[in-house]
């Protein structure tokens, strides 16, 4: 069972991380949201372990955009702040259970395997940007209700971009996603994948654009044909 842990206090994740281990977990670990961030955008979890407090961005924000996204995947709110308003904000934006600190692994694990066994069977709202909407089991792609016709390349890019619509994706990352067993990809191969892309949504509310420095993203334009 594949876990996303997030948490930045560095002995609390090391801990965490040697018991979900040795308990047959596969975990990876963020120590911000931001890392947090490109990990759920690059891996399919099974479950999230989210603590409040990180750097640079709040937890429960990250949760809210995480559901905003539509991604339906099992969260356990993990944290110090054991206030009653805490757990109801945090159960209302999405999360799935709530465990104060300090706390048994034994209890944290049992809540873990509760989710997951809940989770089973439950669908995932398709991402959205503009009229591009994308369901996660199908992996099929629809513009304006019509399906697309990508290439595996395009597909792989497009989810990418996708999962992360309105933050920029560095051209790395985005490369690794769609050439990530072929070496003998060169540094511009992503281009011509996006190019591609570019033209099949071509007329459409949402575009890929370049963001100097940070790499590509993928946006809605609804508001510039509303403005107009």
């Amino acid at each position: 069972m594949r876990l996303l842990l997030v948490e930045d206090e560095a002995e609390m994740a090391r801990w965490l991380m040697r018991a979900f281990k040795q308990s047959g977990f596969v975990p990876d670990h963020a120590p911000d949201a931001a890392t947090a961030e490109a990990l759920l955008a690059a891996n399919g979890y099974d479950l999230v372990v989210l603590d409040l407090q990180l750097p640079g961005k709040h937890g429960l924000v990250l949760l809210s955009e995480l559901r905003h996204a539509g991604n339906r995947i099992p969260v356990l709110v993990l944290t110090a702040q054991a206030a009653v308003q805490d757990r109801v904000k945090g159960l209302q934006l999405g999360a799935d259970d709530f465990l104060s600190k300090p706390f048994a692994i034994e209890e944290l694990e049992a809540r873990l395997t509760a989710l997951a066994r809940r989770s089973q069977g439950r669908p995932h709202a398709p991402l959205r940007c503009g009229s591009l909407s994308c369901a996660y089991d199908s992996r099929a792609f629809l513009l304006g209700g019509v399906l697309l016709q990508l290439t595996p390349r395009e597909s792989a890019a497009l989810w990418t971009l996708l999962a992360r619509s309105g933050s920029p994706i560095e051209k790395g990352h985005l490369s690794g996603k769609v050439f990530p067993n072929d070496s003998s990809a060169g540094p511009n191969a992503i281009e011509l994948v996006l190019h591609r892309l570019r033209r099949k949504l071509q007329g459409a509310d949402v575009r890929i654009v370049t963001v100097r420095g940070l790499g590509y993203m993928l946006e809605s334009v609804a508001h510039e044909n509303s403005a107009a």
